[in-house]
């Protein structure tokens, strides 16, 4: 794949404008798989899908979505779940999932004559107990942090999976934590927005994760911070979940197969 790219370069004296014919490399598309199934507090679980889609050249400004995949959950009682395409969207959905805490579930996607497989426990979570607002924070001591406080179970290798979604960023903010240092105590997970402000409404959602999930997330987080680098520099080593194809083990999929019992907080910036 070539991509043109102008780079404008400004000298003292003149400026000057050169066209570089950029030859990116290019690889067979993977299949990604998005599939976290929530069992959210006040809901029966039942309904859930999960997203395919292909991967794609970095400049493509579209993600091609991975049709007409059967694709079926089981778990260990005998119960099969099939997840029926909405059109052609690449999203399955059920609206018959039954979630049952330390459960474990199989996913099985069959896609273009290969099979893919992953496996993981639905793992429960505690709920936040209450949510602190500090005014004078940041380097500048006039942002607005927030502190969602949650009691750890002690005795139990616990692992957590944070989401903040406010009204001002696109991309939602994830945290993982763990309790290796904070079992069996009231901890908090953290949150910090330069640009909120009073009346600002931030969705706080938790969810319960497996050891494994943590550290996926984990180094997922470290490789899109805002050191991780641009597109030109080193590619980090590709992150792979529990999914594995079993028909060709080298066309590995990416993405993750996740159950989680998950509490959604609404808190309204004061």
């Amino acid at each position: 794949m070539k991509k043109a790219l102008y780079i404008l370069i400004a000298f003292a004296l003149y400026n000057c404008e050169d066209v570089i014919d950029l030859k990116v490399p290019t690889s067979q598309p993977k299949l990604v798989i998005e599939a976290s199934l929530n069992w959210f507090d006040g809901t029966d679980g039942s309904e859930q899908d999960i997203k395919l889609t292909l991967s794609a050249p970095f400049f493509d400004a579209e993600v091609p979505p991975a049709n007409n995949a059967i694709v079926i959950v089981e778990d260990t009682n005998g119960n099969q779940f099939n997840f029926i395409e909405d059109n052609t969207t690449g999203v399955y959905k059920t609206t018959t999932f039954i979630p049952q805490i330390d459960q474990e579930y199989t996913l099985t996607i069959t896609y273009d004559n290969q099979t893919y497989i992953g496996t993981e426990i639905l793992t429960s979570v505690t709920p936040i107990d209450y949510i602190e607002q500090n005014d004078e924070g940041g380097f500048s001591g006039e942002d607005i942090e927030l502190k969602a406080y949650y009691t750890d179970p002690a005795n139990i290798d616990n692992y957590y999976f944070y989401e903040f979604i406010s009204d001002i960023p696109e991309i939602p903010v994830l945290e993982v934590y763990d309790d290796q240092f904070t079992d069996g105590n009231q901890i908090f997970a953290f949150y910090s927005e330069e640009d909120l402000e009073s009346s600002n409404q931030v969705v706080i959602n938790n969810y319960g994760v497996s050891e494994q999930f943590y550290q996926f997330m984990d180094l997922l987080l470290q490789q899109t911070s805002d050191g991780g680098g641009g597109p030109f520099q080193t590619q980090p080593a590709t992150v792979r979940g529990n999914c594995i194809n079993i028909t060709n083990p080298d066309n590995f999929p990416l993405g993750y197969f996740r159950l989680s019992q998950a509490y959604q907080t609404i808190y309204i910036v004061e």
